[in-house]
């Protein structure tokens, strides 16, 4: 009964849980954000390599 107790009470994994969480929380931010600032970075290096090739 003893080894149940400690096993129950062991908290040791909730912290790479945690991180797990945060980082997956983070994956599906960036998923969301990216299609919408896509064209403006597009825009930026397709604009830099103009200028870039004109000089």
């Amino acid at each position: 009964m003893n080894k149940v107790a400690r096993f129950l009470n062991d908290e040791s994994g909730a912290t790479a849980i945690e991180y797990g969480l945060i980082v997956a929380a983070t994956g599906l931010a960036l998923v969301a954000v990216m299609p919408s600032i896509k064209s403006k970075i597009s825009a930026t290096f397709t604009e830099v390599a103009s200028k870039m090739g004109s000089y």
